[in-house]
């Protein structure tokens, strides 16, 4: 998105165009006859109709974000860029109204604390309702169709300031949530006659760095070899485009090897379009001023008008910004660019929106039915609840929680104890509804004393006394902190350290010697270093909640008090607070080197305080395979079995069916994660891969559940130096969970290596 002083700007160009959201009139318009109206036509067809009525001056005002549309034919003006990445979320796009109808929608929680559910199922139940809600704002003008939505790039570095909106570290786990995201948003992969709304993977590419030590996002040059490009970076990509089909993708502010990502042919045509068949009823926008990046802050270029020739010329169809319509011109006198051009980009536009039914008549569409009864529902609300339930993580407990029913009084101690709009993160709209930390204990049934006692950077113990004085008279202490996404992590900002921030820990260990029982709930989206309390025997209990949206306080209470058992699992890595002095933030590679530990658990040479995958539980369980898996396979049978349909890293290569059964007393979910290593392929190896999970949901106390853990091929391949995918002969060894392992099995592959996957590769490179 765009830097604050662009969306102020882009915010007060859409008031001061009067900007009301409104359809084309088909039936008594100056449009009426022509083919962009006729409904028996494919939208390919009925778009270029349309756009070849654009004189070339219609054409290059009509490339920027806020689009004036052709009056002369009827064609209203369109604003490209609204957001939900966890609900319909304030933005240049998107209006709420000042109260009632409108006026809020679902807010749920962030995709860090929603990545840790493990819940494929429930994260297209979310997408639904997200897209539910924005069609229904569309409809009464207050949004437009098409969302900038999700982020999916992998959390490589905790500094980064905008992990919190990604699901976490892993590509394959972020490639599944990306995949049912998009299912659940666009109304199913790639649907006709219309889509629900059009979402937008964004940043494209090997974008994770806000500005760090003086390396600005706007110029930084992202150094990537292709074995990372193909293995790290781009697999949620491939998912999203290829495999989910998603509507629109936006290119990144940073280079790709020198080169800026909005003016990077290799990205936008040889692997987006060429590779993964991204066609032209779908588009691509660049991330918000990138496009004037390329000449101001890349020095890619020497003038703005060979700029976005060049942006245009690699792909990208809409400026998220006005260095299109102010330089295209010029870049047109000198024929840097073609009417063609321009038409091609605006027919993967209006291609789009004739698939959304922007021309079609209202009363054929069930989506255009939608409208406030369609917003903030029982079942959104339970939602919301359910997300926030799922995705807290317990990282640590000696036997406190949940808490005895003898516990009358707390002490909710902290700058999040009383949080709201904190709890939603960023790209957040307007809640119905918050529910605060202090909210949720007086709603549990709690006597509660709060105390902030210090904010999240603070420094002054001020607030020190009365904090004490609050947990002298409790039975339990509750203290709530971690960062927050407006001063610690956040969009333009990077983290310089990944210790708990201000005077945090000295307020938790005042608490601590208080001699009560004391309980750490952390919020924020990057993890903060917690061995100080982990190691602490007076830190009874340690809960991760990240951004829990709009019911975060139910969700955390209900938890705390044993009413819900916890069963997330932790997204990323919480590295000891020394890794920032072991790696620069700049340093895109993975693997471990003289000057880096290695990244995530895939590669991490050191000691995690809390490692990829972990969460513990209220309660114990027994895994076994329910039928022992073989152990051997040939490769040359897995090849030929492959269904050459669909792409061979889609292929089935085994499900391992598991047997789950709660040995405790207490109901819970349980999430099963399962684990390959191997010493087969190119050195180094990493430490071990994610290749399947499921979350069973309700296992009774001795009772047992059955997880089916389907393993594809490209789950169990790994790139070569050229990014091409294989599956490599060799011994290997499976492991479900985490922390203790609880079932292992080891096979062979046998037979010659096979390569699965054909990488481009970069010819200017």
């Amino acid at each position: 998105m765009a830097p604050l002083h662009f969306l102020c700007l882009a915010a007060y160009f859409g008031l001061a165009l009067g900007l009301t959201y409104s359809f084309p009139d088909c039936v008594n318009g100056p449009l009426n006859s022509s083919v962009v109206c006729d409904s028996t036509k494919d939208p390919a067809t009925r778009a270029r109709d349309l756009i070849s009525l654009f004189t070339v001056d219609e054409l290059i005002q009509n490339t920027d974000n806020l689009s004036p549309g052709v009056p002369r034919l009827g064609l209203p003006s369109y604003q490209w860029w609204s957001e939900a990445l966890h609900g319909v979320a304030s933005s240049p796009g998107v209006t709420f109204a000042p109260s009632g109808n409108f006026s809020s929608a679902t807010s749920f929680p962030q995709p860090i604390t929603m990545g840790s559910a493990f819940d494929d199922p429930l994260i297209k139940a979310v997408a639904i309702v997200i897209s539910t809600e924005a069609r229904a704002f569309d409809n009464f003008g207050r949004s437009g169709l098409d969302y900038f939505t999700p982020n999916i790039n992998p959390f490589r570095d905790p500094r980064w300031g905008r992990g919190q909106e990604t699901p976490g570290e892993d590509p394959y786990h972020i490639s599944r949530y990306v995949y049912n995201y998009i299912d659940g948003i666009q109304g199913g992969i790639d649907p006709k006659p219309y889509f629900k709304v059009v979402a937008d993977c964004k940043h494209f590419a090997a974008y994770d760095i806000e500005n760090w030590e003086g390396n600005d996002r706007t110029s930084f040059n992202a150094q990537v070899t292709l074995q990372d490009l193909s293995e790290y970076y781009l697999p949620p990509f491939q998912s999203c485009v290829r495999d989910a089909k998603v509507g629109s993708v936006m290119c990144s502010y940073n280079s790709v090897n020198g080169i800026p990502s909005c003016a990077n042919a290799y990205l936008l045509q040889s692997i987006l379009r060429d590779y993964w068949g991204f066609d032209d009823d779908r588009w691509v926008t660049s991330d918000c001023d990138a496009i004037d990046n390329i000449f101001s802050t890349h020095h890619y270029t020497s003038s703005y008008a060979q700029a976005v020739a060049d942006a245009l010329k690699a792909g990208t169809d809409v400026d998220c910004g006005t260095t299109y319509s102010t330089h295209l011109p010029e870049a047109y006198n000198q024929s840097l660019i073609t009417r063609d051009e321009l038409e091609t980009a605006l027919v993967r536009q209006y291609t789009s929106l004739v698939r959304l039914g922007y021309f079609d008549p209202p009363n054929i569409q069930p989506y255009r039915q939608l409208d406030w009864s369609n917003v903030n529902t029982p079942d959104a609300q339970n939602l919301a609840y359910q997300a926030a339930l799922e995705g807290i993580v317990l990282l640590k407990n000696d036997g406190i929680l949940p808490l005895k029913s003898s516990v009358k009084t707390l002490a909710i101690v902290g700058p999040w104890g009383n949080a709201t709009t904190q709890m939603q993160g960023s790209y957040h709209g307007i809640a119905p509804f918050l529910v605060s930390p202090l909210q949720g204990a007086i709603n549990a049934g709690y006597q509660v004393t709060f105390a902030q006692g210090t904010t999240d950077t603070g420094t002054t113990t001020d607030g020190f006394a009365a904090a004490v004085a609050a947990a002298q008279s409790a039975d339990v202490v509750i203290y709530a902190g971690g960062i927050d996404d407006q001063v610690v992590e956040h969009e333009g900002g990077d983290r310089t350290a990944i210790s708990w921030p201000g005077n945090q820990l000295d307020l938790i260990s005042t608490l601590e010697s208080i001699g009560k029982p004391l309980v750490v709930l952390q919020f924020g989206g990057g993890q903060v270093d917690d061995s100080a309390l982990k190691n602490n025997q007076t830190v009874h209990a340690i809960l991760w909640a990240g951004y829990p949206g709009q019911s975060g306080g139910t969700a955390i209470f209900d938890i705390l008090t044993g009413k819900a058992s916890p069963a997330g699992r932790l997204t990323t890595t919480q590295y000891p607070a020394v890794y920032v002095d072991q790696v620069t933030m700049t340093d895109m590679s993975l693997r471990p080197s003289a000057t880096n530990p290695g990244r995530t658990y895939k590669w991490y040479q050191g000691t995690p305080v809390f490692e990829f995958g972990h969460g513990i539980h209220y309660t114990t369980f027994d895994v076994k395979w329910a039928h022992t898996p073989p152990k051997q396979y040939s490769i040359a049978s897995l090849i030929n079995h492959a269904s050459h349909s669909s792409p061979l890293d889609l292929a089935l290569f085994h499900t391992f069916d598991v047997a789950v059964k709660n040995l405790g007393r207490l109901t819970s979910d349980y999430v099963a994660l399962l684990f390959v290593n191997s010493t087969a392929g190119p050195s180094p190896q990493p430490n071990k891969q994610l290749v399947s999970y499921t979350r069973l949901h309700d296992i009774f106390p001795g009772s047992t559940a059955s997880a089916s853990l389907s393993v594809t091929l490209g789950s169990i391949a790994r790139a070569d130096a050229a990014g091409n995918m294989w599956i490599y002969s060799g011994a290997y060894q499976l492991s479900v969970d985490t922390g203790p392992i609880l079932l292992t099995h080891q096979f062979e592959l046998v037979g010659q290596s096979a390569q699965i996957a054909n990488w481009p590769q970069n010819p200017n490179a």
